[in-house]
């Protein structure tokens, strides 16, 4: 079930209000292309993935217990289908970008 279009929040990162129209505009099948910041300690990168749009929606991280503040709880992802057939998702955060391809 995709979300409303003036619903997709965070727990604690607000979602680029530009990002948020964008994606609202994708309809299932489109192309796109996300791109983020991965970060693992000290070391980041970049990476890519491409695909067909399929929904908007929210991923549980689970407990709420014992976390820091930049830990999201609920965050918005996106549903896609890579090229391999493969069903994926990804976790918007503040270096998430999406595109039409």
């Amino acid at each position: 079930m995709s979300l409303p279009a003036t619903t997709i929040t965070s727990a604690t990162r607000k979602v680029d209000p530009a990002l948020m129209d964008f994606l609202h505009s994708l309809k299932p099948g489109e192309r796109i292309r996300i791109t983020q910041r991965v970060r693992v300690g000290a070391r980041a990168w970049t990476a890519t993935v491409t695909g067909l749009f399929r929904e908007i929606n929210y991923l549980c991280t689970g407990l709420s217990t014992q976390r820091v503040p930049e830990d999201d709880i609920v965050v918005p992802t996106v549903h896609f289908t890579k090229d391999n057939g493969e069903l994926a998702s990804v976790s918007l955060d503040e270096h998430s970008n999406v595109e039409r391809i």
